[in-house]
This record gives C-alpha cells, structure tokens and sequence, in this order.
C-alpha cells in the first residue's frame, strides 16, 4: 500500500509538471439567478437623502449569515423594526417584531446587524442621524443552535438607548458591527456630525462592552484650489477584517466649509485614503506602515498626515462617500469610489444631476507588487447613489449597482476585464441594494437585498434575490 501511494503520487506530480497536460482552469466571474424571497409584502418606504431607510448601502449587515441561516431587519409599514431568520436555500421567512419604532423619516436611520461568537448573541443598532440610538440583543446561544431554539420576540432583550448601560454619544450614527479573530464583536460608529465628526470603537467580549474611544480627529486646515476647512469628518467605505487579522478601512474626507468646493450644489468630500491596523483598532497605520493615529488617545488620524491617501481627488467631482470596500484572499483591500471624471467637466454644480448623468465606478485595489491600482467599470452609475463590492472565493470581483445591476471582473486578468453580467431587469428596484457580505464564503451564494420602487409614503415589497456565483 505504502507503494502504491508514492508511486500514485509521484505519477500525479509529474503530470502536473509535464508540458501540454490541460490544468483545471481557475473559474472566472458568473452570476446565476437562484430565486427571489420576500421579506415583506408592505415594507415602509419614503425617499430622505436620495436613499431608503431599510436599503442604504452602507447599512453593514442590514442582511447576514451565520452558521447555516441567513438574517435580515427592517422597518414595517407600521414603522416596527423586524428581524427576520431563514435556512439557507429557504423559501420563507421567520419573523419576530423586537419593541421598537422608526422615529423619523430619515433614511440614515437604518439597522444594522451583528453577532458576538463568544456568546452566540444577535445585536442591533438602530434609528439613529446624530442624535441617541437603540441597541437591542438576544439571548445568548441563538446563534449557535437555530435549530434548538424558536424565533419569537422573548429571545430578544428589551430595547435600550446604551450598550448594556455604556453610554456612547449623544451625536450618534452609522453603526458598524466587526468580529474580531477572536470572536469579540465591535462597534464602529461616528461620533458628532457631517462635516464635524470623528469614527470611533466600543468593544463587547461576551460579557460586557467597552468604550475604545475615538481615533480619527476633526481638526486641522485641508486647503484646496478654491479655499480652505478647518472642520470636517472620516467617512469610512468599510470597517473589515480580513482572515489573518488585519482591520481594513477605506475612507474619504468630508469638509465642512463649502468655500473648497468649485461651486455650490457638489460635495465637499475629496481623496480616497487607506489605514489598517494589526492590534484589533487600537493603533493605525498608514499604507507604508506609519502610524498615524491611537485609538481612545490624543493622536488621532487627521487630514494633515502624510501617506493616507491613495487616490488624490478633488472636491470638485462628487466623489461619493461610505462606498464599498472588502479584502482578497491574500489580504490585499480592494474597493469602489465613484465620482465625475474629469473628461465630463472639472467642476459638478449639482451632485445629483451631474452623478446620475456622468458618474463612474472605479475599482481601487493594492496589487501584489503593493501599488495601487485603479480602473474605471464601463457600466454608467444613471444614479447618484452607491455601488456594492464582493470578491468570490476565486477573487473575481464583483460590482452591485443601483437597481440591482452586477459587473464583474476577473482575478485572472488583474481585474481588468469589468463586463455587466446582470441588468436587474423585472426585478423593479428602487435604488441602492444591501448585500450579504458573509455569505459568499459560506455556500457561494450573493444575496442582495432590495426594496421595489413607489411613490411617496406608499409601502413596497422588501426582497432577498439570490446569485450561485461559481463554485
């Protein structure tokens, strides 16, 4: 037997080796319909901000899986937040109301989704634009035994307006929830407001949270070809871990004073910046390894330090803010901007119009060589809104447009080769879509959640559509 195996292993290795032996070529992009499942039938809808309250983009992990079952919230017509569960491969949908309403139409006030493995809990933020927010959790172990254990609304805690008694900001929004390596759960949030705002972390290790503190700073003087701020805020384009334990964040600068744009009616954001970090938040460092802030201490990631910024723009494009952003296989962070090149023009006088009529995704990536590397997707935005990154389990990479439109590109060709795969057709979408970023990895499957188009307050149906990418 001993025999047999060497010599059937030696055979293996020299076909491997010989030249005009075909190889299994590795798969590129492709996306498959696998079905549509509803959330709900008369889901709340009204326009704030161009956008949706239950499908901002950046709402991060407004849908999620874990171990086998898939997750989703949202607000009912009646305004009622709502957590849904479902097998993967499920037709429909388990649903519990969690105790708590909508307060106002704002869109950014959506819920986002996270789940801490050292106890196996559900939590949830919600219904917050710089002001207080809600957090509501489950109980311990629902996460790990769905099966064991019934979705009903006594598996949820009452809502609370603190983590657990930790009180935060009374200048709250955009919560992010990350797993940590170790299972600990974390929570991004900005403190303050647009314009004037800084990022920071809260940490929860299955017992009880912890404030880490804020780690980018408001201050100093950005100066551009018009004028001058000495106020703005960090928008991030994501918060991630990738799987050896970095922490990822691609981000861009919103000012807060109007004179550094071109003209009114654009966006005062500008340049694409990177920072990760390699002790779970607590230091940050620039693209060549400097670091440029601590988290909870005086030094703060700031306008004024050198070597963030990896795509220099001007305010002068629309460049949009709190994109997309997700990490390769081997850890390298890839991600999408969208702005008004400057062939439409060198200056957006209204960043609606201008975007929906001239605006462009490009994918920025770090190469293996550790460049930076940008390409423009041929797929027009007809939007003003944000476009979704995923990269399968072969790195292709994918784009989610508005309305439910995909393009994907190959690692293969260094993710050069940007075709539209998907045109969303039938499908009715309003907008922006919230997608499963966890997923993919677990059974090769992009789910996209999106809400069908109305008029004025009049409710819609709420969707997960479902994609087999290749497997």
């Amino acid at each position: 037997m001993r025999r047999r195996t060497v010599l059937t292993t030696a055979l293996a290795a020299a076909a491997a080796a010989a030249p005009g032996v075909a190889r299994a070529a590795t798969p590129g992009p492709s996306v498959t319909p696998a079905g549509t499942t509803t959330l709900d039938h008369q889901a709340i809808y009204f326009v704030s901000y161009d956008g949706l309250v239950n499908n901002n983009s950046f709402q991060k992990n407004g849908l999620l899986t874990y171990k086998g079952h898939q997750y989703a919230a949202w607000y009912t017509a009646d305004r009622n937040a709502v957590v849904g569960r479902r097998a993967l491969g499920a037709s429909t949908w388990q649903t519990v109301r969690v105790g708590h309403t909508l307060r106002y139409d704002d869109s950014h006030n959506v819920i986002s989704m996270g789940v801490s493995k050292a106890d196996g809990r559900l939590h949830l933020n919600m219904d917050s634009h710089s002001d207080g927010f809600t957090y509501v959790k489950s109980v311990a172990g629902l996460m790990d035994d769905p099966a064991g254990l019934g979705w009903s609304a006594g598996r949820f805690g009452p809502p609370q307006s603190t983590l657990d008694g930790l009180a935060l900001t009374s200048r709250f929004t955009y919560p992010q929830f990350i797993t940590t390596p170790e299972g600990r759960l974390q929570l991004s949030y900005r403190a303050g407001v647009s314009g004037n705002g800084r990022n920071a972390l809260a940490e929860y290790d299955g017992t009880t949270w912890t404030a880490l503190g804020e780690w980018t700073g408001s201050t100093g003087t950005y100066t551009s070809a018009h004028g001058s701020s000495t106020a703005r805020n960090m928008y991030l384009h994501g918060i991630d871990y990738d799987r050896r334990g970095r922490l990822h964040a691609f981000f861009t600068w919103r000012e807060q004073n109007a004179a550094v744009m071109c003209a009114s009616g654009g966006l005062t954001n500008h340049d694409t910046g990177y920072v990760y970090s390699d002790d779970r938040g607590r230091t940050w460092r620039n693209d060549v390894g400097t670091v440029v802030g601590v988290t909870g201490g005086s030094d703060r990631v700031s306008v004024t330090d050198t070597g963030l910024v990896v795509d220099p723009l001007s305010p002068d494009h629309s460049l949009m803010n709190q994109e997309s952003q997700f990490t390769d296989s081997a850890g390298r962070p890839h991600a999408i901007i969208s702005y008004v090149p400057g062939r439409f023009g060198q200056c957006t006088t209204d960043y609606v119009a201008d975007r929906t009529a001239h605006g462009r995704a490009f994918h920025l990536r770090r190469t293996p060589a550790g460049t930076w590397r940008k390409t423009e997707i041929p797929v027009p935005l007809h939007s003003s809104q944000r476009t979704r990154l995923v990269l399968d389990r072969y790195d292709n990479a994918y784009a989610v447009f508005p309305y439910v439109r995909i393009a994907a590109a190959s690692a293969a060709s260094g993710h050069t080769d940007w075709k539209p795969l998907y045109d969303g057709a039938g499908l009715n979408a309003f907008g922006e879509v919230v997608v499963d970023e966890t997923r993919i990895a677990q059974d090769g499957v992009l789910s996209v959640m999106y809400q069908e188009k109305s008029t004025g307050t009049t409710p819609s149906a709420l969707r997960v559509a479902d994609f087999r990418l290749p497997s």
